[in-house]
């Protein structure tokens, strides 16, 4: 049978009909244009017309009677007053038009898209979070996932910013094995590349997962407001700490929640241990300890990479000595080890005297090494003893002789690490990308939060003594001789350095193995007392048998 054809109106005339509802939409749209006025007036008309139909129904009759008095006394007068319909017209449209006015939409709940996310980790928790046995489980598969999930927030991408959980009571919370792989799960369902914070709840089996937002990179090296014998070691969360400083930032000053480490002789986390990647920040830390440390005692630097990086500190006052080489090192920890001794002696002698400490041994030595163990592979080739052995003197006596040791040393280094230095450093750093565990190895305790693959240098934690573990920001503090510095942070750092000891205040004498001077000044070696005008290092004084 052969096909009829199509009629004209629909053959021919395809193109004519799209033409005609192109014009009769743009009509429409342009209608509502002009119209938009009025139709924002009558909407808000009716409201209006609603909301005093509701005032008079909710108006107890022995009432009705004076409220309709007194409206039709307000209209008389109104009537009566010059331009007073017209006010009064005016009145009304203008409340008519603000309560017919297009309100944003209030969002109420997720969307489509928000539930489907939400959806999929309510069933990827369910063999985390449910046992068979259970008779009316929290979770199941094709469950109610809003009886499990509150107060959930996304980001603009639709990601997860906020969720609490409810669990059911027999899950193991207390093991924390268990904790990690639900931290674990909810960490790669929710996006990866972001820092969570995990707070459970035992009593309530509650689990409450936000995401923190990063620590502010901008606050550079500066004089902190603290007392002496406190150091800042970087910034934090504003809820994980008590205190703030004031800190000058590209905005102007504000307060920022510093971690402050206390040293001296009611310190219990007297030394520090700072180890990271290369490149994390840690000699930026020591450099930013020794700037704090200046003012208030002297500084002896051992620097173990024989980079330069402690350059600018040669030849500055209260700087004992900048060592690189083992020779240098091994004679200034030498050094440092009898010096701690002689200030026991005198602190000992002048209490059994009745008297109070004499000056120099209450002004404090801070003793900082960069790579200790690169000196210990170098002492061992040589048949020398390790540099690390000196240190037991300090790290056990330091405390009550007003000696402070920072040992700053790397991932891959770690095992090289003594077991006094391990023993007497409580306070802890980790700087750089690590893993949980490793973080775990150093501080003691695993990290609160989900560690990121990419930080900015200075970013990590830290932990002091038995202390919860803390997010950390170590203020910037560049070498200032290096050419990638910026200006800003170079005069930062310039800023803070003491001003360099003329020939007229100590003999100045390159010490063999001290770092070179980029400006052409020789290194001074380290003094025992001030004002003495000698760069020898000075004998030991023998202990009392």
């Amino acid at each position: 049978m052969a096909r009829r054809p199509l009629p004209r109106i629909l053959s021919s005339g395809s193109a004519q009909i799209a033409r005609s509802r192109e014009i009769a939409r743009t009509a429409a749209d342009s209608a509502t244009d002009v119209l938009h006025p009025l139709i924002t007036i009558s909407r808000g008309l009716r409201k209006l017309a609603a909301t005093a139909r509701a005032k008079w129904a909710a108006t107890p009759k022995e009432r009705r009677g004076p409220t309709l008095f007194l409206v039709a006394a307000c209209v008389l007068v109104l009537a009566f007053l010059p331009y007073g319909p017209l006010l009064a017209l005016v009145g009304v449209m203008g409340a008519a038009a603000w309560q017919g006015r297009e309100r944003p939409v209030v969002k109420t709940g997720p969307d489509d898209a928000e539930v489907a996310r939400l959806k999929g980790l309510y069933e990827a928790l369910v063999p985390y979070l449910s046992l068979p046995e259970d008779p009316e489980p929290l979770f199941a598969h094709g469950g109610d996932w809003s009886a499990a999930f509150a107060d959930h927030a996304f980001d603009e991408d639709g990601r997860l910013t906020r969720l609490r959980i409810s669990y059911p009571p027999y899950f193991t919370d207390g093991e924390p094995a268990a904790r990690a792989r639900v931290e674990q799960l909810l960490h790669a369902k929710s996006g990866r590349g972001r820092e969570y914070l995990f707070s459970w709840d035992e009593e309530g089996n509650r689990l409450t997962m936000r995401v923190l937002d990063a620590l502010p990179t901008t606050i550079a090296a500066q004089h902190f407001v603290t007392a002496p014998g406190e150091t800042v070691l970087g910034f934090t969360d504003a809820d994980a700490v008590p205190r703030t400083v004031p800190v000058q930032g590209p905005d102007g000053t504000e307060d920022a929640p510093a971690v402050i480490w206390r040293t001296g002789p009611r310190s219990a986390e007297p030394h520090l241990l700072a180890v990271g990647q290369p490149g994390s920040g840690t000699t930026s830390l020591l450099r930013s300890i020794a700037l704090q440390a200046l003012p208030h005692g002297d500084v002896l630097v051992i620097e173990g990479g024989g980079t330069g990086e402690f350059a600018c500190l040669v030849g500055r006052a209260g700087v004992l000595a900048v060592e690189c080489g083992l020779s240098g090192a091994l004679a200034s920890l030498e050094w440092a080890a009898h010096e701690t001794e002689r200030r026991l002696i005198a602190a000992n002698r002048a209490r059994q005297a009745g008297h109070p400490a004499p000056e120099d041994t209450r002004r404090p030595l801070w003793i900082l090494l960069d790579r200790p163990s690169v000196l210990g592979h170098l002492a061992a080739a040589d048949g020398r003893p390790d540099p690390q052995e000196l240190l037991q003197v300090p790290l056990r006596h330091g405390r009550a002789a007003q000696v402070t040791v920072v040992v700053a040393e790397q991932f891959d280094s770690l095992d090289a690490l003594g077991e006094t230095v391990r023993t007497h450093t409580r306070a802890r750093v980790v700087l750089g990308p690590a893993a949980p565990e490793q973080i775990a190895a150093v501080l003691g305790a695993p990290p609160h939060t989900t560690p990121v693959p990419e930080v900015p240098p200075g970013r990590g934690y830290a932990r002091l003594g038995a202390a919860p573990v803390l997010r950390l920001q170590v203020p910037a503090t560049p070498d200032p001789y290096d050419d990638a510095t910026g200006e800003a942070h170079r005069q930062a750092v310039l800023g803070l350095l003491p001003e360099r000891q003329t020939a007229t205040m100590a003999t100045i004498e390159a010490a063999p193995g001290s770092a070179p001077d980029p400006d052409g000044e020789a290194d001074t070696a380290p003094t025992l007392r001030k004002g003495t005008g000698t760069a020898a290092m000075p004998s030991p004084v023998p202990a009392e048998g």
